[in-house]
This record gives structure tokens, C-alpha cells and sequence, in this order.
């Protein structure tokens, strides 16, 4: 039962808490000061093990204050017995309780003293059990450490690749990965022959991919710019949201163009430009990723679901405009794509490395849940709301590649596959693959830039100021 509650919302219960002057009605949830971690001691006063444990609780709570709070609650007794323990054993820093009702424990499955619970800053519980199933400090501060990415870090306000010498590089080659195309330099000439060409069904499919990519980009936009870009701490972490949030604007400019491109009558541009209100499809697709902008979930569990709304939500849409490629049709929407993904790819794959910075990884069953929902949401959405058939793809094939991607996400994250299936399609590279365009037969995809991300041998091609002309 103790075990139960691990990686659940902790438990609420009413309390009577106890300071110098009064006494007064309280709860659990209502103590807790937002983005702190809270450690709640049961115990009793005739227990002879919990002398020691409160303590043990008052050190903490002196080492950690400002991070921890640390609650006593009597759970056999009177407030006004659980206030005398306390003054007896030399307890001053802790917050003294007792509970209302002697059935509320069982919540966190007490059924031996004392019993210790930690309540991680998101406010799930990270441990739970008896003496011998939480140890303090090690898995308090295994707690805080998760949370060391994303909470305020003093004197850590210099890009440095000696702090972090193991991630620096990688962060590194992310963020010089940046968009080097801008929107105004994809050739639709093609594209507007190619469009009327397409038959209605080509058309349809075509609108509302883009309908929701001009959506996604926005939620995205808005996670990072109000959740993300804020929580985390990290400079170098901190310095890729930035180079993302101005990638995301570029995509976004890059969708406007192409519906006003293809679409000329305004009202039905318009519609699309709304897609979360007028499409039913795009609809339930984007309000999946939005309800992972809830602050209650885990900073873990929010940071998973935005790997899967980058790496899982887009597959089947840039896979069937990849398709479209195959088939030498719309070529400025198709070489867009091609950069596009390959953005997306960079930003899942770096969700990915910033989760395996976290100590304390998400219960594999949770992060699996999440990237089930990613792969339901998306093949409805790509199989059975627009039907890929519509251009010529096969639905089982489509919903095989979809469970292939998010095997692949899966494994970046550090947990074990679900689904074990083989990429169905063999003129479909990765997103994160790099391209293999020509350079003489049409502008390239590709990131790298002069001396950058080169290896030696490359510097003697880059450009110089040194250089006579």
C-alpha cells in the first residue's frame, strides 16, 4: 500500500497545526509552499523509534530551509500532546500537527512508526515507506537533485563547458543546428501547379496538416516561452530554448506563407489559421498536447510529453508529406518539410538529453502511458480522422511507422521499447537523419555551417577575413 502512492498526487488530509499562540485547522496540501519539497513525518508520542526520526527531521530542516519543508504529524494524539513531544525532544524548526481523523494515514499506507513520506516540489510523491524503505537524507537529496535542473541555481550564470563536461558538447551541437533558410526562400512556384493538380481528397489531407502544424507551433511556443524557458535554470539549457523559440517563429512564418499560398479564398484561410476551434481533428490533437501545460504534473513528466509532441504528434504528418516528395510533387512544401523535421527532430532529441540529466527518472509505466497516448492521438489523427489513404499511403503501414518513431523516442529517453516493430518504410529516413540533397541540384538541408560542428581537415574551406582576394 505504501508503494501505491509513489508517483501519485500526495494525498490530502485535514490537520490541526499548533503555533506558540493558537491552534488552528489546517491541511496537509495547504502547508506546502509552492515549488518546495515537503518530507511528512507520522509518528506518535508513546513510539520510542520517533524521538530519534523527529530529530533527525529538525537537522534537515535547518540544512534545507527555503527548499524543504518538514512536517510532523501525530497520528495517536491530541495537538496538544504532538506540541509537548516536540518541546520534550527539542523539535523547533518543524511543522507540528496532529491529524483530525485517525483513518487518514491509511492514505499513505501507515501502518507501522514512524512512517516517512516525501512530497518532490511538483507535488507527487517521490518516497514513501518505514524507516528501512526511506532513508534520510540520501533520497531526500536524490529528490532535490531531480529538481536541480529546473530550480533557481546560484552563481551559475556562466555558459561553461567545464561544469558540465559530459552534456556541454551536446548542447553545443544542438544549438548551432539552427534553421539557416528562411521562409521567404522556399520556391513555391511548383507548388501552385502542383496544387490544382491534386485531386479534392490530396487537398483536404494537405490543409489539415498544415492547420495543425500553424497550431502545434504556437502551443509549443507558448510552453516554452511561459513554462519551460523559465523553470529551467541551466544557462546552456536555457540558451537552446532561446535558439528554439526564434526556430518556432521561422516554422510559423513558413505555415503562413504556405496557406496563403494555397488557399485563396480567405474565409476557408481563416478557418484553417483557427484549426483548434473550427477542426475537430486538429482540435483533439492539440488540446492532448495542451493539457501537458499543467503545472501539477512533474517537470519530468511535462519535459516526456513535449519530447512527444515534437518526436510522436508530427511523424505521421511529415512522413506522408515526405511521400509527397517520393511522388516529385509540391517541392517548396516537401523542402520546407524536410527542414522542419529535421528542427523537430533537434529539439525531441534534445528533451531527451535533458532528461537524462535528471537523477530521479520518471516509473517507466508513466512515461510509457504518456508515449501510448502520443501514438493513439496520432494515429487517429493521421489513420482515421484525415485517412492517409487520401495520398496514397497504407493506414496499418502509416500506424506502424507512428509505434516505430516513439520506440525510437522510447530508447533516446533511457526506457525500454513498447511496441518492437521495423520501420515499414525504406525510403523513410529519420527526421534527425541528415539529408542527402546535392548541393548542385537544389539548395541543401543540411545545418552544418562553415567551421562549424567541421572537423579539422574542414578548416581549410572556411571563410576567413584573413583571406586575400
Amino acid at each position: 500500500m505504501a508503494a501505491a502512492v509513489i508517483g501519485q498526487t500526495a494525498p490530502d488530509m485535514e490537520l490541526e497545526t499548533s503555533s506558540a499562540k493558537e491552534t488552528c485547522q489546517s491541511t496537509l496540501l495547504a502547508l506546502r509552499e509552492p515549488g518546495q519539497a515537503m518530507v511528512v513525518d507520522f509518528f506518535a508520542p508513546w513510539c520510542k523509534a520517533c524521538p530519534k526520526a523527529a530529530q533527525k527531521m529538525d537537522e534537515l530542516a535547518e540544512q534545507h530551509s527555503g527548499r524543504c519543508q518538514f512536517v510532523l504529524v501525530c497520528v495517536d494524539g491530541s495537538i496538544e500532546e504532538a506540541r509537548n513531544f516536540a518541546a520534550t525532544h527539542g523539535i523547533q524548526r518543524c511543522i507540528i500537527t496532529a491529524v483530525v481523523d485517525e483513518d487518514a494515514p491509511q492514505s499513505y499506507g501507515v501502518s507501522g512508526l514512524p512512517h516517512t513520506t516525501v512530497i518532490a516540489p511538483s507535488g507527487k510523491v517521490a518516497k514513501n515507506g518505514n524507516h528501512t524503505e526511506v532513508t534520510l537524507p540520501d533520497d531526500l537529496d536524490a529528490v532535490l537533485a531531480t529538481e536541480d535542473a529546473i530550480l533557481p541555481a546560484p552563481r551559475q550564470s556562466r555558459v561553461s563547458e567545464a561544469r558540465r563536461p559530459n552534456h556541454m558538447g551536446n548542447f553545443r551541437t544542438l544549438t548551432v543546428a539552427i534553421l539557416a533558410v528562411g521562409a521567404e526562400e522556399i520556391d513555391l512556384a511548383q507548388d501552385s501547379k502542383d496544387w490544382v493538380n491534386l485531386n479534392e481528397g490530396e487537398q483536404h489531407f494537405i490543409k489539415h496538416v498544415l492547420a495543425f502544424f500553424a497550431a502545434s507551433d504556437g502551443i509549443v511556443l507558448e510552453n516554452l516561452a511561459s513554462q519551460f524557458s523559465s523553470e529551467i535554470q541551466i544557462p546552456e539549457a536555457r540558451a537552446f530554448y532561446g535558439f528554439q523559440i526564434a526556430m518556432e517563429n521561422i516554422h510559423s512564418e513558413t505555415y503562413s506563407l504556405l496557406i496563403e499560398q494555397y488557399i485563396k479564398d480567405p474565409s476557408e484561410r481563416e478557418n484553417l489559421f483557427d484549426a483548434i476551434h473550427t477542426m475537430p481533428p486538429v482540435r483533439e490533437k492539440a488540446h492532448w498536447a495542451v493539457q501537458w501545460m499543467n503545472r501539477e504534473a512533474s517537470f519530468a513528466e511535462r519535459l516526456v510529453a513535449f519530447a512527444a509532441v515534437e518526436g510522436v504528434l508530427f511523424s505521421g504528418s511529415f512522413c506522408a508529406i515526405f511521400w509527397l516528395k517520393k511522388r516529385g510533387l509540391m517541392p517548396g512544401l516537401t523542402f520546407s518539410n524536410e527542414l522542419i523535421s529535421r528542427d523537430e527532430g533537434l529539439h525531441a532529441d534534445f528533451a531527451c538529453l535533458l532528461y537524462q540529466m535528471l537523477q530521479n527518472k520518471l516509473p517507466e509505466e508513466i512515461v510509457h502511458d504518456i508515449i501510448r497516448g502520443a501514438v493513439e492521438v496520432e494515429r487517429k489523427f493521421i489513420c482515421d480522422a484525415l485517412s492517409c489513404d487520401l495520398v496514397g499511403m497504407n493506414k496499418d503501414l502509416m500506424t506502424q511507422y507512428i509505434e516505430f518513431v516513439a520506440d525510437r523516442l522510447l530508447t533516446a529517453l533511457g526506457h525500454s521499447k513498447i511496441f518492437g516493430v521495423a520501420n515499414p518504410f525504406d525510403w523513410m529516413e529519420l527526421i534527425s537523419l541528415q539529408g542527402k540533397t546535392n548541393f548542385f541540384e537544389k539548395r541543401v538541408g543540411e545545418y552544418q555551417k562553415a567551421g562549424v560542428m567541421a572537423g579539422a581537415t574542414d578548416s581549410l574551406s572556411a571563410f576567413s577575413l584573413n583571406e586575400d582576394f
